[in-house]
């Protein structure tokens, strides 16, 4: 008698792995429209970020001109300095909403990202953990970084550095080459932002893993380690600016004189954060608490990416996004309950068993309820930042009385004046631009003994009228000088002009 061939898989393991792909699918679907629920009520505090608004006026100048530019031509402070558009492909992708949709494209596009991110997030821990602890968890974790949650090139990064990190730790820890097909994600993430140079950290704490483990006794696997390793950087030259977008990830902490004044850049202070300092403290007391066993390399990228967010609060993705997806495995082999595994052998409870019998019409009217909800927010409501960021009113009475020339702006104002054409004093570019003393001098000047510093600027640069924020600090001295005087003034802007 002639033996049946053995399959790798049997038909009940095969309707075993597509249940469990039913199921994963259907609560990384849920946590989207978790997520966007709240979205939809919080979508004006996705445009209230400065920022946003030169991010979209280069892409706009960008399209326009089909060229890359490479000097300053947005201030008359460094007009000319060199400057480069690292970031230019989120850069036109947020020009793109803009000029179709208004403040409202933005936000969804933004709010769209976000969505994705939460749905991989959900999906690559449910490769590890059973799929409602994967459910919660993504959405915990996702909220815990909702600081971040803004229309800047960074976001669209968040769903590459996600599948980016869970891959890499995957293979290494199956003893797998890592895939090679992620290089086009780096290369993506670099024409979108700056922290593409976090990959390369990330694939090298991948690859520590996988020596660890297998020491030298796998030498063709670990040559392949090494290669993509080493493509890692040539891919990401493929950019308009070849090495020098590499360089310039280096100045956006280091060398950014603005860095000790932007709240993002700021560490993390515990007394100003309970919540986040709450969720540190549980993460703490479950590893001690549990005894949780990791080996050395991902203990290491812990540690780091710990002491990213306690450096910079901006980091807080990389601890809380990766640090769960790194560690989801070791979860699940010694906390079995937890485990997809030991979830596949369960016996359905009602509400799985709903999702399989109901998974392709559930999954649809997910889906659809997605779409529909961000075609009711586009018809429903109309966004736009608040006048913290644009000074709308401010500038509107501006051009009604032809204020024209040379204007000293607060920071904060920097980008609307970008975004109206108007040439600025100061920006958010100050990963470029406005160094050697340049934005420490602008923050002295409105220091108690700031009067003198800030007349000989306003001589310098032949200032002609200034638009403040309602809290900036030099305004008494403005109220003081006899040749300046206040001729707008609302609860978020002030003007003055020389008289």
């Amino acid at each position: 008698m002639t033996a049946a061939p053995i399959h790798p898989l049997s038909s009940a393991g095969q309707s075993t792995a597509t249940e469990s792909w039913q199921v994963r699918l259907a609560f990384s679907l849920l946590s989207a429209i978790v997520l966007g629920a709240a979205l939809f009520v919080l979508a004006p505090a996705l445009l209230q970020d400065p920022d946003s608004w030169w991010h979209v006026r280069t892409g706009q100048d960008m399209l326009a001109t089909r060229t890359f530019p490479t000097v300053d031509t947005y201030s008359y402070t460094f007009a000319g300095h060199p400057w480069i558009a690292k970031e230019w492909l989120a850069q036109i992708f947020l020009a793109l909403a803009y000029d179709g949709a208004a403040w409202n494209g933005v936000a969804l596009l933004t709010a769209a990202t976000l969505l994705l991110t939460v749905f991989l997030l959900c999906r690559q821990l449910s490769e590890a953990l059973k799929p409602v602890v994967a459910f919660g968890l993504a959405l915990v974790l996702t909220f815990l970084i909702d600081g971040i949650f803004t229309a800047r090139p960074h976001i669209f990064t968040l769903p590459i550095a996600v599948v980016w990190t869970a891959s890499l730790f995957r293979a290494a820890r199956a003893d797998r080459a890592p895939p090679f097909r992620l290089l086009a994600l780096l290369w993506l993430w670099t024409n979108l932002h700056a922290t593409f140079t976090l990959g390369f950290v990330v694939a090298a704490f991948a690859g520590l893993d996988f020596l660890v483990r297998n020491r030298f006794t796998k030498p063709s696997l670990l040559a392949k380690w090494c290669l993509f390793g080493a493509l890692c950087p040539v891919i990401s030259l493929f950019n308009p600016y070849g090495l020098k977008a590499i360089l310039a990830t280096f100045t956006v902490a280091y060398g950014n004189e603005a860095v000790p004044y932007l709240t993002e850049w700021q560490p993390f202070n515990a007394a100003g954060d309970p919540l986040h300092e709450a969720a540190l403290l549980a993460m703490a007391f479950g590893l001690l608490a549990s005894g949780l066993r990791i080996g050395w390399p991902r203990a290491l990228f812990v540690l780091f990416a710990l002491h990213l967010y306690l450096t910079h609060q901006r980091f807080s993705y990389v601890f809380f996004l990766l640090v769960p997806l790194v560690l989801a495995q070791d979860v699940a082999e010694q906390f079995p309950a937890l485990s997809t595994q030991s979830w596949i052998r369960e016996k359905r409870d009602g509400l799985e068993r709903l999702l399989l019998r109901h998974h392709k019409y559930l999954s649809a009217a997910m889906a659809a309820v997605l779409v529909c909800g961000f075609v009711v927010f586009a018809a429903s409501r109309q966004i736009e930042p608040g006048q913290k960021t644009s000074a709308r009113n401010a500038l509107a009475f501006a051009a009604q009385q032809g204020l024209s020339g040379r204007v000293l702006n607060s920071y904060d104002f920097g980008g609307t004046l970008i975004f109206h054409g108007i040439k600025t004093f100061i920006d958010g570019r100050t990963d470029q631009l406005f160094l050697d003393g340049f934005t420490q001098a602008d923050e002295d000047m409105g220091n108690s003994a700031g009067r003198p510093l800030l007349e000989a600027q306003l001589e310098k640069y032949a200032i002609d009228w200034a638009l403040l924020s309602s809290n900036d600090r030099r305004i008494p001295f403005f109220d003081e000088l006899p040749r300046w005087k206040r001729v707008y003034s609302d609860p978020y802007a002030v003007i003055y002009i020389r008289g």
